[in-house]
């Protein structure tokens, strides 16, 4: 049954909690969707800007675009929701999140992200010399591997890339773990990630689901609370006192 965002969810009553955060949760502080008639995926082609054939063939070009991504998520800022979460997490460290999102915007909340399924616009790869952070403002500070002179791509899982399978497994191992698992602004159609929510169920946990309106998942959720992040988590999740 879909419900008016007014049922109200403790944390201190289950002994550990989920938030599975996606790319509705940013979109209310203005961060585009990837997929729907606007969304990014809609006005480019992937096979141009977010794949590994195309930044072989180009990577100025592909770089070019994520700078433009990131310079655009720094015009964004967390909204109440993403606030209210950094508190109920700070006041309740049982709280792990796992996001979808490559933004950012749960970590400039102050929220401790324990999975980041898809990446991160501020992190970038050498093929040689692992990870390393980037978190200037827009453009990147290296685009090539100060030690090896490689070119160093986003740290994000394009199209046609595996995912990240050490980093699924902590999602998997929360999710099955959880007690309250709450979807907030999910499609629950990209997988393998859209395969968590029935993994929760299947475990036992108490269903929430954060939405404006159903989509093709919403069947397997208990609560379905309708309405925007930046409302629903404040006026849903009580902190203490």
């Amino acid at each position: 049954m879909t419900e008016p965002a007014l049922k109200s969810f403790d944390p201190a009553e289950y002994r550990s909690v989920v938030f599975f955060a996606g790319a509705g949760l940013s979109a209310e502080s203005g961060v585009p969707t990837y997929r729907g008639h606007a969304g990014i995926w809609a006005q480019y082609n992937y096979e141009d800007y977010a794949c590994q054939r195309a930044f072989d063939r180009d990577p100025v070009r592909v770089l070019d675009f994520h700078e433009v991504r990131r310079t655009h998520v720094l015009q964004c800022a967390p909204h109440a929701g993403h606030r209210h979460l950094a508190q109920l997490q700070a006041a309740y460290p049982h709280i792990r999140v796992v996001t979808q999102n490559i933004d950012g915007l749960l970590q400039r909340a102050g929220i401790r992200v324990d999975a980041e399924l898809h990446g991160s616009l501020w992190r970038q790869r050498c093929p040689s010399h692992g990870l390393r952070d980037d978190l200037e403002a827009g453009p990147y500070r290296h685009r090539q591997c100060p030690d090896c002179g490689a070119w160093l791509r986003p740290d994000i899982t394009w199209f046609e890339d595996r995912v990240n399978e050490a980093v699924f497994d902590t999602a998997r191992r929360l999710v099955a773990g959880c007690e309250l698992f709450v979807s907030v602004g999910t499609s629950g159609v990209v997988w393998p990630a859209a395969g968590f929510a029935q993994l929760a169920r299947d475990s036992g946990a108490l269903m929430v689901e954060v939405n404006p309106e159903d989509n093709e998942a919403s069947a397997l959720y208990t609560h379905r609370l309708r309405g925007p992040a930046s409302k629903v988590i404040p006026g849903c999740f009580r902190l203490p006192g």
